[in-house]
């Protein structure tokens, strides 16, 4: 079970600090990602790490903005957003999968309002 948390309304140029704590029966050396969905538009990838830390990706709407990192004695990956943007509004959602492709198991999001 994955729970997110940390969203919220900030103003564009804000930051916010997402969280997700992974609970329950958890794979081995798994990967964590966080994806979005705005409203009416489809899901989409925004940052992913492998167990170690050490293997980060990002979407380059974001890249350079946000950091994905993650905590393995708490099974918890965390997404610091810095200089938002309205653009960046949308349900943030975590995941975990075997590899940077494949993530199957998905907690519910958290939604971030970023104002003009």
């Amino acid at each position: 079970q994955l729970q997110a948390c940390g969203g919220g309304l900030v103003q564009a140029g804000g930051s916010l600090r997402l969280s997700c704590a992974a609970s329950g029966r958890t794979p081995s050396r798994y990967f964590m990602g966080w994806f979005r969905q705005a409203p009416g538009k489809e899901r989409t990838f925004v940052a992913g790490i492998n167990w170690l830390g050490d293997n980060t990706t990002y979407a380059e709407s974001v890249k350079g903005r946000f950091t994905i990192s993650r905590d393995n004695a708490k099974n918890t990956v965390y997404l610091q957003m810095n200089s938002l943007k309205p653009e960046d509004t949308a349900v943030y959602l975590c995941a975990t999968g075997p590899s940077r492709n494949i993530y199957n198991n998905w907690g519910q999001g958290t939604l971030v309002t970023v104002s003009s």
